[in-house]
């Protein structure tokens, strides 16, 4: 099982898509409220009803993390106490950990990107605390996948997909949906 945690002022696409990507390749990929209520809104005023609480997630089930950014979620991500124990949790132990956008800030501020390669929304590197940062659309170095920005979120998506079930898999959801990544 994979969450996709949200936090109010999350970004709306990135958030959308790696749900949509993962469940087309049949993922059961599910939205975690870290809000206390089911209905959080995204950064432009959106209002997304999450699968389940934070407090209902079960963490032995979950087999990836997935941050979304925007702010102030990406912040409030940051700032939520049990997700953090998690990304701490999960990281060391080589299970999947992943965020785009502002998110990666999350990892850096958990420590969790020292030595790797990661991405972050432009201007923002300085918060890949220990990391080297890549100026590319999804970097994967071993279980720790961080992607850009909003405007990367499919190939994000599609990386999360081929981490957890495979090329061949990735690349018939891909084609399915007229996918051209750069």
């Amino acid at each position: 099982m994979v969450y996709i945690f949200l936090a109010t002022g999350f970004e709306e696409i990135e958030a959308l898509t790696c749900i949509d990507i993962l469940r087309r390749g049949g993922v059961d990929a599910k939205s975690v409220s870290i809000t206390g209520d089911y209905t959080v809104k995204g950064a432009h005023d959106i209002p997304v009803i999450a699968d389940m609480l934070f407090e209902e997630a079960d963490k032995d089930a979950c087999e990836m993390i997935v941050l979304p950014g925007g702010m102030p979620g990406a912040q409030y991500l940051q700032d939520h106490e049990g997700l953090g124990e998690m990304i701490k949790e999960f990281a060391p132990a080589g299970k999947w950990v992943c965020a785009i956008c502002a998110a990666p800030m999350v990892l850096g501020h958990h420590g969790v990107l020292e030595g790797k390669k990661a991405t972050i929304y432009p201007g923002m590197e300085d918060r890949l605390s220990g990391a080297e940062a890549v100026d590319a659309a999804a970097v994967r170095d071993g279980s720790i996948i961080t992607g850009r920005a909003p405007g990367a979120a499919m190939e994000f998506a599609l990386t999360l997909l081929e981490a957890l079930k495979g090329k061949d898999v990735m690349e018939e959801v891909r084609e399915g949906a007229c996918v051209v990544c750069s």
